[in-house]
C-alpha cells in the first residue's frame, strides 16, 4: 500500500504460479489492484495494456511468461520473489522496466529464504556471473567446479 499511496507501481515475478496466486490473495485483502500474467493467461495483450494504462498498482508475472518481450516502464519497483537458477532470466525480467521511456530510478528487490536451496541457488548464480565475466575478460574457457554443483544438492 505504501508504494501505491506514493504513486509507485511494481512488477512482482515468481517462477511459481501458486505463489503468485497467494500474493494476489494478499493484495486483494489489502485492496491493492493488480494485473496477472502467466502461461495460461488469455488476452495477454489486453492484460499488458491495462497495466500500461495505469489500471493497476502491481503486475504479478510468471518469470517465464513475463521475462521476455515486454516493455513495462510504468513500473519503478521490481520484486523477484524466488531465485531462478539462471541469473540471465532474472535480469531479463528486471529489464522489462529498463527500456526507452523509463524516466525514474528502478528499485529491484530479490527475496529468498536463508539456509535453503534458494540461498544456494543465489550463490550458484553469483559463481555463474563471475564465470561469464572471466570468460569475456580473458577470452579463455573457464569451468564451474563439480564440487559447487555437488554442494547444491548435498547439504
Amino acid at each position: 500500500m505504501q508504494l501505491r499511496d506514493s504513486g509507485h507501481r511494481a512488477l512482482v515475478f515468481s517462477q511459481f504460479t501458486s505463489y503468485l496466486r497467494k500474493i494476489a490473495t494478499a493484495l486483494e485483502a489489502a485492496q491493492v489492484s493488480y494485473s496477472y500474467l502467466d502461461g495460461s493467461t488469455r488476452g495477454r495483450e489486453e492484460v499488458i495494456e491495462g497495466f500500461q494504462r495505469g489500471d493497476d498498482t502491481a503486475f504479478l508475472l510468471s518469470l517465464k511468461a513475463g521475462g521476455t518481450g515486454l516493455t513495462l516502464t510504468e513500473a519503478d519497483y521490481v520484486f523477484i520473489m524466488d531465485p531462478w537458477w539462471n541469473p540471465a532470466v532474472e535480469q531479463q525480467a528486471v529489464d522489462r522496466t529498463h527500456r526507452l521511456g523509463q524516466d525514474r530510478p528502478v528499485h529491484v528487490y530479490r527475496l529468498y529464504s536463508s539456509a535453503t536451496v534458494e540461498e544456494k541457488v543465489l550463490q550458484l548464480q553469483d559463481q555463474k556471473r563471475q564465470l561469464v565475466e572471466q570468460v569475456f575478460a580473458t577470452g579463455a574457457g573457464a569451468r564451474l567446479p563439480m564440487s559447487d554443483l555437488v554442494g547444491l544438492i548435498r547439504d
